[in-house]
């Protein structure tokens, strides 16, 4: 059963809204950073190895390791340093936006009534998705690696749906670049979980520049 409720959780039905997102992709199309398939795997690559290796992987460890000793300070540090983590401002509406969704359809299942946390915790699980992900898989027994393995997967898997509308691409590169990149995914997840606390953090200027400018863009598909 743990397997099913990993692919539950991370399943492109699951109603958070993670494919009205494209995190900055949007504004580098239309600003030409990125025109074909070599341009968005690098830009992909870049985001796997340098924010979900020293960001949010190692904190999804920590929210996954303070949950599962029922630490509620660790569990609301590593919340709000998240939060705090967003370089923008369409970053930070989208952390509060899906963590309030998936608050939401975690609430609405039939067993939360034995799930004291939900409600006890309920301010930093609004705070960061990663925060409701950690908790339910702790919930349903889902083992760490498996969580890291299917978040990295469930955001890689948005990230090339995006870029598979704006660039755009065909659905055969678009399976290319999943394929590709998530042959890296391994590797990322051993790194992160070795991280000291640190170590933790990322700085993308790229992402954020596109992030900030998309706030303006004159016509956009995506939220962010």
């Amino acid at each position: 059963m743990p397997g099913l409720r990993l692919l539950q959780l991370i399943s492109p039905t699951l109603p958070t809204g993670a494919f009205t997102y494209s995190q900055g992709l949007e504004w580098a199309v239309e600003c030409g950073w990125i025109r074909n398939e070599q341009d968005t795997r690098q830009w992909l690559q870049s985001v796997l190895r340098d924010s979900l290796q020293y960001l949010e992987l190692p904190v999804l460890v920590r929210l996954y390791e303070a949950a599962e000793i029922h630490d509620t300070t660790q569990f609301t540090h590593w919340s709000h340093w998240l939060y705090a983590s967003r370089e923008t401002s369409e970053l930070r509406d989208e952390e509060k936006q899906r963590a309030r969704a998936l608050f939401t359809v975690l609430g609405n299942l039939p067993d939360n009534d034995h799930w004291p946390e939900l409600e006890n915790w309920r301010q930093a699980v609004l705070t960061c998705q990663l925060s409701g992900y950690a908790l339910a898989a702790c919930r349903w027994h889902i083992a760490l690696t498996d969580l890291l393995q299917g978040y990295a997967w469930s955001w890689l898997e948005n990230a090339v749906a995006a870029a598979v509308k704006l660039v755009p691409l065909g659905q055969t590169e678009g399976q290319r670049l999943l394929y590709e990149l998530s042959r890296e995914i391994g590797g990322i997840i051993e790194q992160a979980t070795t991280l000291d606390d640190n170590l933790i953090g990322a700085g993308m200027p790229a992402l954020a520049i596109a992030s900030s400018l998309h706030e303006t863009q004159y016509s956009r598909l995506f939220r962010s």
